[in-house]
C-alpha cells in the first residue's frame, strides 16, 4: 500500500489531542480545539501533559486506542513524528496542525482550525498513507537485542563522540544471503522513508522521493571520500549496518527522538515497518505544493 492509496475515511466522534507541551500559548490552543469539537458533535480527549480546565484525560495515549478516531498534533514536525509512532497500527489518522516554525509534515496552520474540523466532520478529507521504518539491533552472535523501533522519518547512526569519525559496514539481504555493500567512514549514516527524505536526510545531500515510491535511502553523513554518494534500496529491502572500529561509540535515533548508545559489536537491522502512518490531507495539499511553500523548490 502506497502514500497515494487513500485509507477509509469513517464517522469522527472522538479526537485524541497530543501538544507541544511547551508552547506558551498552548492553554488557550487547547481550549479552543476543545470548544471547537464540542460544538461539532465530537469528544475531546487531551495529552495530559498539557492539560486544560474542560477536556477528558485518561491517563496517556497508551489507553487511546480503542477511544479515538482521530489524533490531532499541536506542534511542528516533531511533535507529528510523536504521535505518529504513537498510534502507528492503531489505524488512527493524523492531523497536524502547524505551531512551529517549518511545518512540513502537518496540513494545517493553526489559523485554519476552524475550518479544518468542520471539513474533518463533513468527512471531506483524504488519508495520505506512508510507510514507515522498522529497526532493531543484533548482538555479536545476531541475535535479536531489545524490542524494534518504528520511526517515521529516518534511523541514524553516528558516533557519540566530538568530532570523531566511525568506521561502518553494510550489507543488503537478497535472494543468494547477505551481500556487503560497501564500508567507509565519515560521521554517520542515515536511513530514511520517502517520508524522510525531506528530513535530515535533505540537508546532508539526500535526494527527494516522492512519498509514494517504497524504497529506503540511504545518505552517508559526511563520508571521507568522494566516491560515496546516497543509495536507494528497495521497498522491501533487509539493511544491516554494523562498526568496523571497536573504539567506536555509537549513538542509535529515531526521528530524532528515541534511541541511545549501541554496543560496537551490535548490528543494526532495518527495514520497512509493519504498519503505515495515516495522514490527514485535504484538497489542495499534496506532496509538490509543499516542496514549492514550504522549501521555495524550483521557484
Amino acid at each position: 500500500m502506497t502514500s497515494r492509496d487513500e485509507g477509509r475515511v469513517g464517522e469522527v466522534r472522538t479526537i485524541g489531542v497530543l501538544a507541544r507541551s511547551e508552547a506558551a500559548s498552548m492553554q488557550a490552543v487547547l481550549e479552543r480545539v476543545g470548544d471547537l469539537c464540542r460544538s461539532l458533535g465530537m469528544r475531546v480527549l487531551a495529552d495530559p501533559v498539557a492539560t486544560t480546565g474542560d477536556v477528558d484525560h485518561p491517563g496517556g495515549l497508551e489507553g487511546w486506542e480503542p477511544e479515538i478516531d482521530l489524533l490531532i498534533t499541536l506542534g511542528g514536525d516533531g511533535t507529528l513524528l510523536r504521535g505518529a509512532r504513537s498510534v502507528a497500527g492503531w489505524g488512527t489518522p493524523v492531523l497536524g496542525v502547524n505551531m512551529g516554525r517549518l511545518g512540513f509534515l502537518t496540513s494545517i496552520a493553526e489559523e485554519d482550525l476552524g475550518d479544518a474540523l468542520d471539513r474533518v466532520a463533513r468527512g471531506e478529507y483524504q488519508l495520505d498513507l506512508r510507510s514507515t521504518l522498522q529497526a532493531r539491533a543484533l548482538d555479536g552472535a545476531e541475535a535479536p537485542v531489545g524490542e524494534p523501533s518504528l520511526a517515521l522519518n529516518d534511523f541514524v547512526l553516528h558516533n557519540a563522540g566530538v568530532a570523531r569519525v566511525v568506521h561502518l559496514e553494510l550489507s543488503l539481504k537478497g535472494q543468494g544471503g547477505w551481500e556487503e555493500i560497501g564500508s567507509f567512514s565519515g560521521d554517520g549514516v542515515i536511513v530514511s522513508s520517502p517520508t524522510g527524505s525531506t528530513a535530515y536526510s535533505l540537508s546532508t545531500g539526500g535526494p527527494i522521493v516522492d512519498p509514494s515510491v517504497e524504497c529506503l535511502l540511504v545518505t552517508p553523513i559526511s563520508p571521507h571520500t568522494l566516491s560515496v554518494r546516497p543509495l536507494v534500496l528497495p521497498g522491501d529491502a533487509v539493511l544491516r549496518i554494523r562498526s568496523r572500529d571497536p573504539n567506536d561509540q555509537l549513538v542509535f535515533t529515531g526521528d530524532g527522538q528515541v534511541g541511545g548508545t549501541l554496543d560496537p559489536r551490535a548490528t543494526v537491522e532495518i527495514r520497512k515497518g509493519p504498519v503505515p502512518v495515516a495522514l490527514v490531507r485535504f484538497e489542495g495539499h499534496t506532496f509538490f505544493s509543499t516542496l514549492r511553500r514550504k522549501l521555495n523548490w524550483a521557484l
